[in-house]
């Protein structure tokens, strides 16, 4: 079998080390007899994997104590409503800022359970850059701060923490959670689904601050409480048993690869050669301004649109999977996450020189 180079938004590549692991314990878990997907979630042996999944998470993020690791499903979009239901705590209006296609999706959503203030928003100027930080007007009975560190359709990434002054910071990190470090310690709530740089789709992180437990609003449903997972050690009803398993590995891999700080040096040399040769091309462009650029998804065009499906089909031919832009912006797009080697994106550079070459 030959694996090919996959550039999906995600679900995403998952390390060919893990899936190696994986392979070899499918049908037979450490000699048990049994796959980890027929194994009881409350059973000795699948307790140590989630146990040593969430250590190892904690080790690489640097977690504080006083904070909960959850792992749950539904994806961040049932996010979008559990935190309002947990974080207004009496208040009635939130903060959020606005840089693109997630962002209003949790700001439609939050709009269900209170009054939303925009705090700021690029949207005049299609997406294409975060706001800076004096841009920011918070409001002054705002319960939190929601923003998206990295928005995977546009390609906008914020290069710093907002301040949300008194009141906690929440933080949507689906698309780049573990490419480099963080302090945790800044957020009320980091939140990220795992088909990007976590795992397989299915399973949803969040980090939450103890004191934010327990504050749910009147009708909340069980299954949306905070509290009531973070009690049950995630497990008040059946997790996804393999997603969880699967992201461990994925923990372990990443220790053994250096830590997120290793990864973060792997990460920006990726995005630095693939945004400098599309920099110094008159054939390819890139339109989100140069400090807001995402070090995970690298948007692109192509100087003629009419070679866009040409582009797309000789790259598959080629093994680079999956370069299609969102279809609500067109162009090509390329995911760079900690599992697509630097290996890979040589090969698409090479590629695009070829292309350009022949029909530039």
């Amino acid at each position: 079998m030959t694996r090919k180079f996959n550039f999906s938004a995600g679900p995403a590549a998952l390390p060919d080390e893990v899936l190696q692991q994986a392979q070899r314990d499918l049908c037979d878990w450490q000699g048990k007899g049994l796959s980890i997907m027929e194994m009881s979630h409350r059973s000795d042996e699948f307790v140590s994997v989630a146990q040593q999944a969430e250590q190892d998470l904690r080790d690489l993020m640097s977690i504080p104590d006083h904070y909960k690791v959850l792992f749950l499903q539904g994806g961040a979009s049932s996010q979008f409503a559990m935190l309002p239901m947990n974080l207004l705590r009496g208040k009635q209006t939130a903060d959020y800022i606005n840089t693109g296609i997630w962002s209003k999706k949790a700001i439609a959503e939050a709009s269900r359970y209170c009054t939303v203030n925009i705090a700021a928003t690029t949207e005049a100027e299609h997406f294409l850059r975060a706001p800076t930080p004096a841009e920011i007007q918070l409001s002054p009975d705002a319960a939190y701060l929601h923003y998206t560190s990295n928005e995977t359709i546009g390609g906008v990434e914020f290069n710093y923490i907002p301040d949300s002054g008194s009141v906690p910071l929440i933080v949507d990190m689906s698309s780049d959670i573990l490419s480099g470090p963080i302090d945790v310690s800044r957020f009320g709530v980091i939140y990220a689904g795992a088909q990007k740089n976590i795992g397989p789709a299915g399973l949803t992180v969040v980090i939450v601050r103890e004191d934010l437990l327990g504050h749910t609003l009147a009708g909340t449903p069980t299954m949306y409480d905070y509290k009531v997972h973070a009690e049950g050690e995630s497990m008040h009803n059946t997790p996804p048993t393999f997603a969880w398993y699967l992201s461990g590995l994925v923990f372990d891999w990443l220790k053994r690869q250096g830590g997120v700080a290793a990864m973060a040096e792997v990460n920006q040399r990726k995005a630095a050669k693939l945004y400098a040769a599309i920099d110094r091309s008159d054939f390819y462009a890139n339109p989100v301004a140069i400090d807001s650029r995402s070090g995970m998804n690298v948007p692109f065009t192509l100087a003629d649109a009419a070679l866009d499906k040409l582009f797309l089909q000789q790259a598959e031919a080629a093994g680079l999977l999956n370069l299609k832009g969102h279809r609500s912006v067109g162009g090509m797009r390329a995911s760079i996450y900690n599992a697509v080697p630097e290996a890979a994106v040589d090969a698409l550079l090479t590629f695009m020189s070829e292309f350009e070459t022949q029909h530039g």
